[in-house]
């Protein structure tokens, strides 16, 4: 039987960057991961180029049953912080929009860097392995029995992850070990995922898939986002869509605003002077793509020519293009879903060490607790903020008399 001083299970973004800061500090280290092939959730991130965080990160960017939870790792362990290993390792990376820096070459340039990490400070790799228990014994170590023997650790961190997009390898391993030791899950949803629809808004969606609209502002329980919106053959994407997505629940309408930036009652007005016998839908189509603008035309009831609109007409139809309520029917779920809200109960967890309260030894980091960012970048620096936050933990541990 080998020992360690700490052994983590998951190699996706939390558990390689954990495992890399803690053997770094003196610790040794043993990462566990039940694929052959880690940090695929980083590989397929930000269409392939991983967006690895968003420079203005900020506390407010997370929802959490506690919105306080995020502060202490994220103070500790900064954007700034990783910005300056990525340019350790050279890898060119540019800003996209809002803050959000991407790789230019590849995401593989940040999972090969962890991974050096890892290799340079020793870490010890079991990849393709399976965990069969967890046990805690009576000295307070952790006996892991797995497919390839059995190991001991003083410390255990889980880092497996939510249950977002499956075919990257996400399992439910992570609640399982909270719930075996007593902590609390909140209940976990689908988040940044696309929404769907049943009935006529999905004939609707169809027939305008493809189209997107940019911006928009996608409202639901007091939050908005104002970003691009996607039709699509199954309901709505986009970014907006996917950031009300974290803050939608079953049964609640959310409201769309296709023109943001445009007076709509002055245009229109305008329009019923300058083109009276031009149809509403003719006229939409200087704001809107024409299949939408004919679209909405027909919904609003009024797709008259433009002589026809009296006042009372022209506040209906901008009412409804700038508070249009749909009801989603679901989301697209787990498969396609960025990442998983909910899980591990932050009231378990000690914020400045990701320690659990009640179990010594005992650490979750990454999207396995609940910590969900917004779209952009966030959700990777937490991934970094709550590893690195473990990890100085574990290192003041070694050092420790």
């Amino acid at each position: 039987m080998i020992s360690f001083d700490t052994m983590i299970i998951g190699a996706g973004a939390a558990g390689l960057m954990a495992a890399g800061l803690a053997a770094k500090s003196g610790c040794r280290v043993m990462l566990v991961d039940h694929s052959e092939k880690v940090g695929e959730k980083i590989r397929i991130s930000g269409g392939g180029r991983c967006n690895f965080t968003n420079i203005h990160t900020k506390p407010a960017h997370f929802i959490s049953g506690n919105p306080h939870f995020s502060k202490s790792a994220l103070a500790q362990y900064t954007p700034r912080d990783f910005i300056a290993l990525v340019d350790q390792y050279g890898i060119a990376y540019h800003e996209k929009s809002r803050g959000q820096l991407f790789c230019d070459n590849s995401a593989t340039d940040i999972i090969n860097m962890l991974l050096e990490e890892c290799r340079k400070y020793g870490v010890t790799f079991s990849f393709g392995t399976q965990i069969d228990s967890v046990v805690r014994e009576e000295n307070g170590d952790y006996l892991c029995r797995t497919s390839k023997g059995e190991f001991t650790s003083s410390s255990l961190v889980i880092a497996t992850g939510g249950l977002s997009i499956p075919k990257t390898g996400a399992t439910s391993f992570g609640y399982s070990i909270a719930r075996q030791f007593g902590l609390k899950i909140v209940p976990t949803r689908a988040a940044l995922v696309p929404l769907t629809f049943d009935d006529s808004f999905l004939d609707l969606a169809r027939d305008l898939s493809g189209l997107s609209v940019d911006p928009s502002v996608i409202s639901c329980n007091g939050i908005s986002f104002e970003e691009a919106l996607l039709f699509t053959h199954r309901g709505l994407s986009g970014p907006a869509i996917l950031q009300i997505s974290s803050y939608w629940k079953n049964g609640t309408p959310i409201q769309i605003n296709l023109l943001p930036l445009e007076n709509m009652v002055e245009r229109l007005k305008s329009a019923r002077k300058t083109d009276p016998k031009k149809m509403l839908r003719s006229v939409l189509e200087n704001f809107l793509p024409v299949r939408l603008a004919h679209a909405l035309a027909k919904l609003s009831g009024y797709d008259e020519q433009m002589v026809n609109l009296a006042d009372k007409k022209i506040d209906h139809i901008v009412k409804f293009l700038k508070s249009w309520e749909v009801m989603p029917s679901g989301t697209e779920g787990y498969r396609t879903a960025e990442v998983t809200a909910g899980g591990v109960d932050t009231n378990d967890l000690s914020s400045k060490t990701m320690e659990a309260k009640s179990v010594p030894g005992l650490y979750f980091i990454g999207e396995v607790v609940d910590v969900t960012g917004h779209l952009g970048g966030f959700n990777f620096q937490w991934a970094w903020s709550s590893a690195a936050a473990c990890a100085r933990h574990l290192a003041s541990k070694k050092i420790a008399p």
